[in-house]
């Protein structure tokens, strides 16, 4: 399951995460609808936003480009040497415990001369949880425009 981050933290500008931080990487699984991205490119927009100095990629694990690959190889193009990777997904299953390191592996074999970190999965952060139960709670709700 992945998730459209909802509860990002507030990052201000000239914080001492700015100050290490060379560029981001939002990990998500991708679909085969483009419209499926949506969300993340909007995530991706609020974090230049708020960072404009970050610069920020969303890859994709399968049916989308760029990968994780291709995405750091874009960042270390730009300058990048370290790179935050971000999992948006709900959890730790199969994709991030057994696809994941093989696409970071073949992240860090590209380039060799970045410093990769990587968080925990966006929704095992209680910031995220919390920011879910309170839009799931209340957030408006009107029937499926299928099932009028």
């Amino acid at each position: 399951m992945f998730l459209a981050l909802v509860g990002i933290r507030r990052v201000v500008e000239g914080s001492a995460y700015n100050q290490r931080m060379t560029a981001l990487i939002l990990f998500v699984h991708g679909a085969r609808d483009p419209r499926w991205a949506v969300p993340f490119e909007r995530l991706k927009r609020l974090i230049a936003a708020r960072s404009p100095d970050i610069p920020v990629k969303v890859a994709f694990l399968e049916h989308a480009k760029p990968d994780l690959v291709e995405a750091a190889s874009e960042l270390v193009a730009a300058g990048g040497r370290r790179i935050k990777v971000v999992p948006l997904f709900f959890g730790r299953g199969g994709h991030l415990r057994e696809d994941f390191p093989r696409q970071l592996a073949a992240a860090q074999a590209r380039c060799p001369d970045v410093q990769f970190v990587v968080t925990e999965a966006a929704g095992e952060d209680d910031g995220v949880l919390d920011a879910l139960a309170t839009f799931a709670l209340e957030a408006p709700a009107s029937l499926h425009p299928t099932l009028k």
